[in-house]
């Protein structure tokens, strides 16, 4: 099978041939504008001297005489040899010679039309006459009152001109074939040094390399986002685009990485150091590696692997959440053994009324105390979130209630459904770790107060957000709680809660409570065809302010 040229060989012919075409286009145009010159330098030249010799008054005056010729001749090839021409030729209006090169000739009448010089004009052309073909010029000779009485004819032969004209083209011949070598040559060297830069890969291989790139970076899960050394992305593959919540990835490319990423994530892109590290990003708990890329030893950007931890996150609640109602099971399980030792004991003891007061006394306790349509929450998976959140927090110490005015319905709430267990998840997590032995929490969920809008309102008895954090409670990181070896990374809850009461057109706030400590206070849009227009943080009502940074 024979091999087709390669990518070098085309463009080392392609460049030649730019380099040929263009050195002979210039080559052909120089020579044609340098043969214009020749001639149109001669011609004014032959102008000058024909009308020169037309106006000289010895040459005029000579036409009355017996034999002009004895004194027009010798003025006329003085003037020939002097101005350099082939002939200057003087004849009457009847076309009779006066002068000629060849004395011979003279008295002959001339071999060329003379009817544009006599009638006034003059003429300039190529002609064939007695000395050959000639460049020439023919102009009228008048008398004292206006009237024509001959010509003047001055020429040069057209091999005289060829002569001249090849004379001139030897310095531009070699100036030509210069330019065509070092053409030739910074061809080689252009060829070449594209063939490096692509190192020395052929346009098929170029194409399988790129088909396999966007194969594999678009075909693997993780996200990756690659920044230039000037800070500007410059790939983002379908994983990242999903990850970050990008709707155009190719509207991204070429940007600053700080106008289109999260500014947390953007910073530590930028940041240049090589570590992996939890990131939020939007609403995403994300995993991100930081990587710079080098060739050949110079650093040309930065690579970011994206690997989403809010699922693993959310498993882990469920998890921790599932071991606490597993703990409770346990002790209600332990507890309520206890509970029947005691009865069996009072009844072998025939203690049969002392019995039924201790029934009576203990029968309604319990770590899992039943959530029913008393309570105001008809939905059944924020029933079940608040079941397993008082159990944690009552092996904790903390009791957590539901106000008495709560109330959620099961037939409406739409797609802020799961945004709103994440909510008040994230809430009632930050209220338990807030609080102390013997703490309590109250937490309120209506959505009967305003038309469209649900309004959750956790409040503790803990120490608190202090005014001046305030702004900064619902920020990344920011969090008043001591970090835990092994635990994941602090102070992203209320910063997820905001900024999906944000996504939604709501809002989100803390105050003062009631109880002493902090009252966290969300508004969403709810129900069918709903409108989030003034739900923001202004629409939020203002308690009094004060507590702890969570």
């Amino acid at each position: 099978m024979v091999r087709s040229m390669t990518l070098g060989m085309q463009l080392l012919l392609l460049q030649l041939a730019i380099v040929l075409v263009t050195v002979v286009g210039t080559g052909l145009t120089a020579m044609w504008l340098q043969e214009q010159q020749l001639r149109d330098a001669y011609q004014d030249r032959m102008i000058a001297v024909a009308q020169s010799v037309a106006g000289l008054p010895v040459i005029t005056s000579a036409f009355d005489d017996d034999d002009p010729a004895r004194t027009i001749q010798p003025v006329a090839e003085v003037v020939r040899e002097a101005s350099d021409v082939t002939y200057v030729v003087v004849s009457d209006d009847a076309g009779i010679r006066y002068s000629h090169p060849n004395p011979d000739r003279i008295g002959e009448k001339v071999s060329t039309d003379p009817a544009i010089p006599l009638s006034g004009k003059i003429y300039v052309g190529t002609q064939t006459g007695t000395l050959g073909e000639s460049w020439r010029v023919k102009v009228p000779i008048f008398d004292d009152d206006g009237e024509v009485m001959g010509q003047v004819s001055v020429g040069i032969l057209e091999s005289e001109l060829r002569a001249d004209f090849l004379g001139s083209l030897t310095l531009l011949l070699v100036a030509l074939v210069v330019a065509a070598i070092i053409g030739v040559i910074g061809a080689t060297w252009i060829a070449r040094l594209i063939r490096r830069r692509i190192y020395g890969l052929e346009p098929e291989e170029i194409r399988a390399m790129l088909e396999t790139r966007e194969a594999m970076l678009h075909g693997i899960r993780e996200g990756l986002v690659a920044v230039d050394d000037t800070g500007r992305v410059v790939l983002v593959n379908d994983a990242a685009a999903r990850l970050l919540d990008l709707d155009d990835p190719e509207a991204v490319l070429g940007r600053a990485v700080d106008d289109v990423l999260d500014p947390e994530l953007a910073r530590f892109i930028a940041s240049g150091e090589e570590r992996e590290s939890p990131v939020l990003s939007g609403e995403r708990v994300l995993l991100v590696h930081r990587d710079r890329v080098r060739v050949d030893g110079r650093e040309i950007g930065s690579i970011a692997i994206l690997r989403d931890r809010t699922e693993l996150e959310t498993t882990l609640r469920e998890l921790a959440g599932a071991q606490s109602l597993a703990d409770g099971l346990r002790a209600q399980s332990h507890e309520f053994s206890n509970k029947l030792h005691v009865v069996s004991g009072l009844l072998e003891l025939g203690h049969l009324d002392a019995a039924l007061d201790f029934i009576e006394r203990v029968g309604s306790g319990g770590a899992l105390s039943t959530l029913d349509e008393h309570d105001g929450l008809a939905d059944l998976e924020i029933a079940a979130l608040v079941l397993a959140k008082r159990t944690r927090a009552q092996e904790l110490g903390v009791t957590v209630e539901l106000a008495a005015d709560t109330h959620l319905d099961a037939t409406v709430g739409g797609e802020p459904r799961t945004e709103l267990v994440t909510i008040v998840a994230n809430l009632l997590d930050n209220a338990i770790e807030a609080c102390v032995l013997g703490g309590r929490i109250v937490l309120e969920v209506r959505d009967d107060l305003d038309p469209g809008v649900v309004v959750v309102r956790v409040d503790d008895d803990g120490p608190g957000v202090p005014p001046a954090q305030r702004a900064a409670i619902f920020e990344p990181d920011v969090t008043g709680k001591a970090p835990v070896p092994g635990k994941a990374r602090r102070g992203i809850g209320l910063a997820i809660v905001q900024r999906i009461a944000h996504r939604l057109g709501g809002g989100a706030r803390v105050d003062d409570s009631p109880l002493g400590g902090a009252r966290f206070t969300v508004r969403l849009p709810w129900g069918e065809g709903e409108s989030a227009s003034g739900l923001g943080v202004s629409a939020i009502g203002s308690d009094a302010t004060s507590g702890a940074v969570r």
